[in-house]
């Protein structure tokens, strides 16, 4: 196999067999924000050939300080038609699908699930995170999601783990227990933190203009949210770095295991 220069150095950790598994996967990423957009950029940077990136939502300002395809150029525009702009300048060859919806389990079907070697779960919101747990599993894919990366500063207290054994994630206990009620009883890893930091709300809760015109829509979508955590870039990417570790550390393990 003929290494291309741009993951020379990548070759050199894990040598070529494994580089040419990495450009096979493919590998389908649900929610853009400040760690699937991170996830994304690793994984792309580390030679996967295949990625899907879905999300619904345009870029608001907000975003800027902690989300990879948010800058000051791209506010009011798709987050996954923006961040597959950003990963095709990286690696021109990879084959980037961003679909601009939401995942539910009433359209789960359209994304293919099936085919994908791995999912990577960074959806906000609890029943379609829930949605896609279920589905993911049921359709053979492995899966790494990341929980509640809100109101935190310390990267350092990131940690992996079955989501059985996850411990002082707020998140991750509303998703045992959502399981739960709903009689999942698989397992998956998860990267999660036990930080919590308090809300200083004095710093406001939009994003500084009457009307929010970062959907285009010209609605007044930050204030209209019930809540806005405060979040960080050193973290939030930390989490999108390790989910992309999972994937990349998996497929060098298959290789190994199978040599």
């Amino acid at each position: 196999m003929t290494v291309n220069p741009l993951f020379q150095r990548l070759s050199l950790l894990t040598g070529a067999d494994v580089l040419e598994k990495i450009a096979a996967a493919r590998v389908m990423i649900f929610g853009l924000g400040g760690v699937g957009s991170w996830c994304a950029e690793a994984l792309v940077r580390s030679g996967v050939g295949k990625i899907d990136i879905i999300d619904s939502d345009a870029v608001c300002v907000t975003n800027v300080n902690r989300q990879v395809q948010a800058t000051s150029k791209t506010v009011g525009f798709s987050k996954a038609a923006a961040l597959k702009e950003r990963l095709l300048e990286i690696n021109p060859a990879c084959e980037v699908a961003a679909q601009d919806r939401v995942f539910s389990r009433e359209n789960a079907a359209v994304f293919n699930i099936e085919g994908a070697a791995y999912v990577i779960d960074a959806i906000d919101s609890l029943a379609h995170k829930l949605d896609l747990i279920e589905i993911t599993c049921a359709a053979g894919a492995a899966l790494f999601s990341s929980m509640g990366m809100a109101q935190k500063m310390d990267p350092t207290r990131l940690r992996t783990a079955g989501i059985w054994e996850t411990r002082g994630c707020p998140l991750a206990r509303l998703v045992r227990q959502g399981l739960r009620k709903r009689g999942f009883s698989g397992s998956f890893t998860v990267v999660y933190s036990d930080e919590r930091l308090p809300l200083h709300r004095e710093a406001g809760l939009a994003c500084g203009s009457a009307r929010c015109l970062c959907s285009g829509k010209g609605v007044e979508w930050c204030s209209g949210k019930k809540v806005i955590n405060g979040s960080v870039v050193t973290v939030t990417a930390s989490a999108g770095m390790i989910l992309a570790s999972l994937v990349l550390r998996d497929l060098a393990e298959k290789n190994r295991s199978r040599g």
